[in-house]
């Protein structure tokens, strides 16, 4: 009789010896006591012939499953509904049928070192840390999906390359005005909004009119029906600004009650990314900035937003972020803003004063009758 952990586990598996055949079950408890409990169990149904042995699954390769599980489910989640989602999932799917490394291993096979090897590959194919990394973030998925479904009892963890570029740049205010002098009426328009909500870029394009409340809040409200995730469905106020972009365009536009707010000659009718990338880069050329990428003007907005003291779950609604941990490193509280935190403390929850706490001005706290007597 023998109840363990796998490595880096948090929950105990057993395993014995039955008529000559291995018997290796996942407890999916963390503690010992319950997983000593369920393998005597497991062992007397055996012995009584209330079960026989569970003959397990065979475990696909890599390959097979996301070609008949990972691809149609991803297809059929995504296709309509993110569509550069389900190009995320494309890409990350290919990378992972075409491997050398992980193509025909099954899955249940797939260890921290194979996870190594597979970095390194797409690395020896040429591509940036970033593909890389996207392509990591891909397997992790995999894995994990194996997980939900039961196919694996569990997956390894999966370490990210370091180095990757990200969108770090955060434009000044001064920036922002040379920018929006120089920008052409539609970019400088799609700008504000973006400048002043923190809308991702595709969220902003895809914008109706339908979802668009001029009597909402102070100043009117947007609703972003769809993105990335569940979460980024979300109502955002309108600053001044904002409403005055939309409400000249919905003016020249004839105020109608539906359709796209930048409406455009593409296959989804409305903008994109690359209807504004030449007008991008002539802007900054004029204004003289240091290029940024449009994407960083909603970083831009979520740290200056997270330098105003908003709290870190306002910003995850704001932003549209299914995790908080995405939002924290907007965050960043300053001294005088935790010594606030805690001077609303005091007295709260220790029953001090202003007079009973610091007595005589001596700066020196004084322990209460309760402590004395321990």
């Amino acid at each position: 009789m023998s109840i363990y952990k796998r490595k880096d586990g948090t929950i105990y598996w057993y395993k014995f010896m039955w008529q000559g055949r291995m018997v290796r079950e996942s407890t999916k408890q963390g503690n010992d006591k319950v997983a000593r409990q369920m393998e005597a169990a497991h062992r007397t149904s055996l012995a009584k012939g209330e079960v026989g042995i569970r003959d397990k699954k065979p475990v696909p390769t890599m390959r097979s499953f996301c070609e008949q599980r990972v691809e149609p489910w991803a297809k059929s989640t995504f296709e309509q509904a993110a569509p550069k989602t389900w190009l995320w999932y494309c890409f990350g799917i290919k990378s992972l049928k075409n491997s050398a490394t992980l193509g025909n291993l099954k899955i249940n096979e797939i260890g921290p070192e194979l996870v190594a090897e597979f970095a390194s590959e797409r690395q020896r194919d040429g591509l940036q840390i970033s593909s890389i990394n996207s392509c990591l973030r891909a397997l992790r998925r995999v894995l994990r999906l194996a997980v939900e479904w039961r196919v694996v009892e569990s997956s390894p963890k999966v370490k990210f390359l370091s180095g990757e570029h990200r969108r770090e740049r955060v434009i000044s205010a001064g920036e922002e005005a040379l920018y929006l002098a120089a920008a052409l009426p539609l970019l400088h328009d799609v700008s504000v909004v973006l400048f002043d909500t923190g809308m991702r870029p595709e969220e902003c394009h895809s914008l109706r009119w339908d979802n668009v409340n001029w009597d909402g809040g102070r100043n009117g409200t947007v609703l972003v029906a769809k993105g990335k995730t569940e979460a980024a469905r979300r109502m955002l106020p309108m600053s001044p600004r904002v409403r005055v972009v939309l409400e000249n365009r919905w003016k020249l536009a004839g105020k109608p009650s539906e359709g796209w707010v930048w409406p455009a000659q593409t296959k989804d009718e409305h903008i994109n990314h690359d209807s504004l990338k030449l007008q991008h880069r002539k802007a900054l050329k004029a204004a003289k900035l240091r290029p940024f990428d449009v994407y960083s003007i909603r970083h831009t907005f979520l740290t200056r937003l997270g330098e105003s003291g908003c709290d870190v779950w306002t910003l995850a609604r704001v932003a549209g972020h299914s995790n908080i941990s995405i939002s924290q490193r907007y965050v960043h509280p300053s001294e005088d803003a935790v010594l606030n935190a805690l001077s609303r403390l005091t007295g709260h929850n220790s029953g001090h004063t202003a007079e009973t706490a610091i007595p005589g001005g001596s700066g020196e706290l004084l322990l209460s009758t309760a402590n004395h007597e321990g």
